[in-house]
């Protein structure tokens, strides 16, 4: 659901500033911040609802849904303020839903008992997350930890990076690449998510998929970029919460891969958005042919 413009609001933008402070202007403004916040709660609650669902392709539908929202709610201040205050309400939470459903691990997901075909309620049968359901729940998580800082703290409460790095040990392209995104997103400014990573050998995995030629190249580079992003995150910092990380990468990848992504994990700070992801991937690119060359 996108958010759309209030039509009363039309003629305000046409207004002086001095008639834009009157009553009419103040009654107009309030107008618009209540209806973006019904619109806001509405998406929320219909989005979950289906996000909830017993079947794999409603559940799909509630995350496309929710995940257009947030690239909607993303494009104003004012809307990720009040998207920020809705996560707040336990109700219209996203990444528990997440981690409830979604990305439930498929041991929670087996039948442990046979005594509900003796019994006389009926079994709630909940379909298994697809491929497609799975990716689209990384890329939901990825948004809500973006623009609402405390969705990190709610994912570290369902245990999302064990969960995060089982996915990219077991699943496929489509998830691994989803996965890595998600990783970056709720490891920033996060030390627990931070030193769950740690104990979970996080760079170790990373470090076996990159060197898998056998993989392809498009994940390779992923994880390229996902270095980068995380060395070039926790460089600078007197005690980062990942104590490891340097002497991990250097003992996975070899001294002379590791050296080039220290160096070049401080791409362009002060580029632009577009120039800074053009420079990831001209940078992951250059670690990804020197890992292949020695």
């Amino acid at each position: 659901m996108y958010l759309k413009k209030a039509f009363w609001s039309d003629g305000l933008n046409s207004e002086s500033e001095s008639e834009s402070q009157s009553p009419v202007g103040d009654l107009v403004k309030s107008l618009d911040k209540h209806r973006l916040y019904r619109e806001v709660t509405l998406a929320l609650r219909t989005g979950l609802r289906d996000a909830r669902a017993e079947f794999s392709f409603l559940r799909v539908t509630g995350l496309r849904n929710i995940l257009k929202f947030l690239r909607s709610v993303a494009e104003s201040d004012s809307t990720i303020s009040l998207f920020c205050h809705s996560q707040s309400i336990p109700q219209l939470q996203v990444v528990p839903v997440l981690f409830q459903h979604s990305l439930k691990e498929i041991d929670d997901q087996r039948v442990t008992s046979l005594d509900h075909i003796f019994s006389v309620e009926p079994m709630k049968i909940v379909s298994p997350s697809t491929d497609a359901e799975v990716a689209l729940a990384l890329r939901v998580l990825e948004g809500c930890c973006l623009l609402h800082r405390e969705s990190t703290i709610l994912a570290h409460q369902h245990k999302a990076i064990p969960v995060l790095m089982n996915t990219l040990s077991t699943r496929g392209v489509l998830e691994q690449g989803a996965c890595l995104d998600a990783l970056i997103s709720i490891m920033l400014d996060s030390s627990a998510n931070q030193m769950d990573f740690e104990a979970c050998n996080g760079i170790e995995e990373v470090a076996l998929l990159i060197r898998d030629k056998q993989i392809e190249e498009n994940l390779r580079l992923k994880c390229g970029e996902f270095l980068l992003l995380l060395i070039g995150h926790l460089n600078g910092r007197e005690k980062p919460p990942m104590v490891t990380i340097h002497e991990d990468i250097r003992r996975f990848l070899g001294e002379k891969s590791a050296s080039l992504i220290w160096a070049a994990s401080q791409f362009g700070s002060t580029l632009d958005p577009e120039q800074r992801l053009t420079a990831l991937h001209i940078q992951a690119r250059r670690v990804l042919e020197s890992i292949d060359l020695y």
